[in-house]
Order: structure tokens, then C-alpha cells, then sequence
């Protein structure tokens, strides 16, 4: 088995590629990013790069299926993870195309189970993540049930996104990575079309591009041939970590390296839907600010490494990808493991460093800011606790050295002038814009991309003797879950049936943490009637005090 692992890690290119081969250094260099990985007894990796869109290199690490000791080579399937997003984009704009959709209708149009809004969303509001929609699997872990523990389908998907009364912020506003967006999408694709979306996808796209290898897993205990085991662990205590729910859209696409550099090329060749269709998936979506973002028609177009990217990773489950296009220097890099562990970015573009030219135009490095002095009777009444007004995260202010500092591993802030600070790059800026010296007030931290966001002073925790305040049973109808808070021995808990106990940790009046969310208690005529929770792409989501 060893041996045949060996030889599977051998360059596998097709006549062409000679003509234009890397040398045996940077496949060295290569191997030297998987070498955790090439052994027969761990998950591993397959990977595929293409200069002009003919394959230079197939190489595969790793095995496929542990309990079978099948080796991973470049024609194992794997699931994409958001690699897939691109390709429910792609089937919005081939309809968009026919004239069968329009970018700009209201999602309401083709489903018309969602809530109606202050404002209408777009389908091109979701396709770039500016819907304002929460995320369904964030909502359901909130309830207690995050994907991985149950099955849930197309039509749980949206059940819960109807009975969503309030979104994360006002349309168009901001962006906010969300997976519903996805799911959503794919199920207008499939009511507009009337085929599924593997049928769609299969005849516009994977087809006419000779994606053999490529389809959705929309039935997770379908038996795919060829297709890698997922894992989740690190050493000798993998487990298998597989997908067992029926949604897609968002993730869920089955494919090779092969394939995806297959599509790639599209972005070069224009072969389906013509430069119309190229465009679109190119575009970059736009605030209502006037912002323009990186996320485009489900891939991020950006400059990295010196050179244009376009790119999108994956993770479901214990499946990781990687897909990037670097059109000015005629590569693209498509990378799938079955390694829950592997962080598929920094490694992606490892291997991108190794193959592309080095950049003519490396950028200039800012020089450290030497700033202004201010004194401390000055920083005194900025330091404390604040609240993120968006979305209620907390943030907090030290004195460190005569410097303000962010605490969690911030860095010390440069002084502009007495309101003005920044970090050493220059890029993230905190400015206070209210309040009177002497007394802390709201600020707004703004970076160079032109996201704005603004904080506001708040208390200290109570005194743990106040904890009973918030004892009780509460509910949530848009989570269709119901949770209870205790107090025992000085400290809130947060239980959820059947046995789910986590204690929460005050951090502002009101506010507490736990397992990275947040959960403020609100209060009627000074007593709590509920709690709002943020959670990643979830914001401010309602429990009402029930007894």
C-alpha cells in the first residue's frame, strides 16, 4: 500500500503539459505543504494546477478510505463544501440568461413562503451575501441542533428562514457571509427551471464542459463510486466525520480536481454562457453605500499574493477545498481533502506561491506610525468595556505602556490625536465621535475597505447577587426551541433539553458569553422579559421570558 501511494504521487499530466512543466524543485516544494499527509494511514489531499488552463500537475497524498486502505488519486471524488456556491450562481445566471429570472426581482417573487421585509431582497442581494438573512444552521445550533446532528432537507431550510421576523441587518447594508442565501437560491433555480438542480447544472454546466466526475450529493445515503471518506480528528484518532443531511446550494457539490479546473477554464475560454455569463460571475457586489466587496457571484475576486485571485474555499463537514483562478499569470489551483483538520486558504495558496512568477509590483510596506503622545488623564475615561451597536459583540479597552490596547491579543493603538487612534498598519481606525472629554461615549472603528462600524460605552456586569434576575424559561418561535436559565452557586447557566448546560460568563451589564456567542438580556419597566443572542452569522435572535 505504501508503495502504491508512492506512485500515485507521481506527476500525472496530460501531453501538453510538458511543454510548460515546473521543475522538479517546485514539486519538491509542493510535496514538502502534504508531507503530513502522504502517508496510507491518515486522510489526505488531492491536488490539480493548470498554467493556461492545461493541467500541469495531478498529485494525490493520503488515503481515501481508512477502513479499506483505498489510496486517494486525482479522479477521487470529494464534496466541495461553499467551493459549490459558484455553481448555484452559475445556474441563476444561465436562467437570468434565458429570461426566465431577473438578478433584481424580489426573492419573494419565487418564494413567496418567506417573510415580507421593510425592504424587498433581491436575488442579487443573496448571491452576494447583502440579504441580511441569517444562517439556518446558526439559528438551529442556537436551538440546540447544529448540522451534524440531524438530517435536515430543502424543506427545513426554508421552514425555518419563514419564520424569520427580523434579519441581521437592514438589506444591502452590510455583508454578512450567510449559507441560507445559497440553499434559497438553489431552490428558485429548481422552481423557475423546473428541473432539480442536479438535472439543471448537469445539462447548462457540468456537461457541456466534460465535468464526468461532478454532481450534488442532494441524497447523502446515495452510493457514490470513487468518492473519499470524510474524517474529522488529527493523528491516530480520526473518525469519520460524513455529511448526512440533504441540503445543497450552499455546499454539497460532488467533483474531482480535474473537474474543477475544467470550470475554471471556463473563466478564460467563455464557452458557456458566453462573456455575458463570465461577467457575472465576476461581478463584485455593491452596499448600499456605494462599498463595493470582494464576494462576486459566489467565488471572491481580490488581489493576493500580488497578482488578481479569484477564489473560494469549502468546508462541510470533514471536507475541505480549495479553488482559485490567477488569470493575469494564467494559473488556477483546485485542491479537496477529506481531512477535517487541514485549513484549505493558507494551504491553497501555499501552492499557489510556489507556482506563480514573482510579483513585478510587490507592494510597498507601510512604515510603523510613530503618532502623537497622549496622556493618560486623557486615555483613563476610554478604557472599559463597549458594545458592538450592530450586533452586540464586546469589545475592551486597556492601558498598557502609556498606550491603549484591545484586549484578547489586540495591539496597542497609535495615537492620531487625542480621538483618533490606530492600529500600526494604519488600516483599522477608532474614532470617537460623541460624548465630552473626561466622560467615555460611542466610537466608530472604520478600516480601508470603508466598513464603518460604531461601539458604545457600557456598565460593568451585576453583582452575581443579582443573578436571579434573569432565572426562568424562555422560548423563541423563530428558532422553535426553548431554553432555561438557572442560577446556582453565584453563576448563570444556560440549559437546553435533554442535558445541554453551559455557563454563561458576564462580560457588560446584562451581557454574557459562552462557546463564542453572545447573550443580552433585555428588560421591560426594569425587569427581564427576554435575552437576544448573536452567534457568527446569526444576530440578535429573540427569546421571550415565558415564566
Amino acid at each position: 500500500m505504501r508503495q502504491r501511494i508512492a506512485l500515485l504521487s507521481l506527476v500525472i499530466a496530460s501531453p501538453l503539459a510538458a511543454q510548460t512543466p515546473l521543475s522538479s524543485a517546485q514539486v519538491s516544494r509542493i510535496d514538502s505543504i502534504f508531507a503530513k499527509y502522504a502517508s496510507p494511514d491518515v486522510p489526505g489531499c488531492a491536488l490539480g494546477v493548470s498554467r493556461r488552463d492545461t493541467v500541469i500537475l495531478e498529485r494525490a497524498w493520503g488515503s481515501a478510505d481508512l477502513e479499506q486502505s483505498v489510496a486517494i488519486t486525482p479522479a477521487t471524488i470529494f464534496e466541495g463544501g461553499s467551493v459549490s456556491k459558484q455553481f448555484t450562481a452559475a445556474a441563476i445566471f444561465r436562467l437570468a440568461q434565458q429570461g426566465k429570472l431577473a438578478l433584481d426581482s424580489s426573492v419573494r417573487k419565487y418564494l413567496p413562503e418567506l417573510p415580507a421585509y421593510t425592504s424587498p431582497i433581491t436575488l442579487r442581494h443573496m448571491i452576494h451575501h447583502t440579504s441580511g438573512f441569517r444562517d439556518w444552521g446558526t439559528v438551529m445550533a442556537i436551538a440546540g441542533w447544529p448540522r451534524g446532528t440531524r438530517t435536515y432537507t430543502q424543506a427545513h431550510v426554508l421552514d425555518i428562514m419563514a419564520r424569520q421576523t427580523a434579519l441581521n441587518y437592514p438589506v444591502g447594508t452590510e455583508y454578512l457571509y450567510s449559507n441560507s442565501n445559497y440553499n434559497l437560491l438553489a431552490m428558485i433555480a429548481e422552481r423557475v427551471s423546473g428541473k432539480t438542480l442536479a438535472e439543471f447544472t448537469r445539462s447548462e454546466i457540468f456537461e457541456p464542459l466534460g465535468m464526468t466526475s461532478s454532481g450534488w450529493r442532494d441524497d447523502y445515503a446515495r452510493i457514490v463510486k470513487g468518492r473519499a471518506q470524510a474524517y474529522g480528528g488529527a493523528d491516530k484518532n480520526w473518525r469519520l466525520n460524513m455529511p448526512f443531511e440533504n441540503v445543497y446550494g450552499n455546499s454539497s457539490l460532488l467533483t474531482t480536481v480535474g473537474d474543477l479546473l475544467k470550470w475554471s477554464a471556463n473563466f478564460g475560454s467563455h464557452r458557456i454562457g458566453g462573456d455575458e455569463f463570465v461577467a457575472m460571475e465576476l461581478d463584485r457586489g455593491k452596499l448600499s453605500t456605494g462599498r463595493v466587496i470582494t464576494y462576486a457571484g459566489g467565488v471572491m475576486v481580490d488581489s493576493v499574493l500580488g497578482t488578481r485571485e479569484i477564489m473560494h474555499d469549502g468546508a462541510t463537514a470533514g471536507y475541505r477545498a480549495f479553488l482559485a483562478r490567477y488569470p493575469d499569470a494564467g494559473y488556477a489551483v483546485a485542491m479537496l481533502c477529506n481531512a477535517g483538520n487541514v485549513d484549505p486558504v493558507p494551504m491553497g495558496r501555499a501552492v499557489a506561491r510556489v507556482v506563480l512568477p514573482a510579483s513585478p509590483t510587490a507592494p510597498t510596506p507601510r512604515p510603523d506610525m510613530i503618532g502623537v503622545t497622549v496622556s493618560e488623564e486623557k486615555l483613563k475615561p476610554m478604557l472599559g468595556s463597549y458594545r458592538l451597536v450592530r450586533s452586540d459583540d464586546p469589545l475592551t479597552l486597556v492601558l498598557e505602556g502609556g498606550r491603549l490596547r484591545i484586549t484578547d491579543g489586540g495591539p496597542l493603538l497609535v495615537a492620531v490625536s487625542d480621538r483618533h487612534f490606530t492600529t500600526p498598519s494604519g488600516r483599522t481606525h477608532l474614532l470617537w465621535d460623541s460624548g465630552v472629554q473626561g466622560k467615555r461615549g460611542t466610537f466608530r472603528v472604520f478600516v480601508d475597505a470603508g466598513d464603518t462600524t460604531q461601539y458604545e460605552a457600557i456598565g460593568a456586569p451585576l453583582a452575581s447577587d443579582r443573578f436571579a434576575d434573569y432565572a426562568g424559561e424562555y422560548q423563541s418561535a423563530e428558532a422553535d426551541a426553548k431554553l432555561s436559565i438557572l442560577v446556582e452557586k453565584g453563576e448563570v447557566i444556560m440549559f437546553g433539553r435533554p442535558s445541554d448546560r453551559t455557563p454563561l460568563k458576564p462580560i457588560y451589564a446584562d451581557g454574557f458569553s459562552a462557546r463564542g456567542s453572545f447573550i443580552r438580556f433585555t428588560r421591560k419597566d426594569g425587569k427581564v422579559d427576554g435575552f437576544l443572542v448573536t452567534s457568527g452569522r446569526v444576530r440578535r435572535l429573540r427569546f421571550d421570558k415565558t415564566s
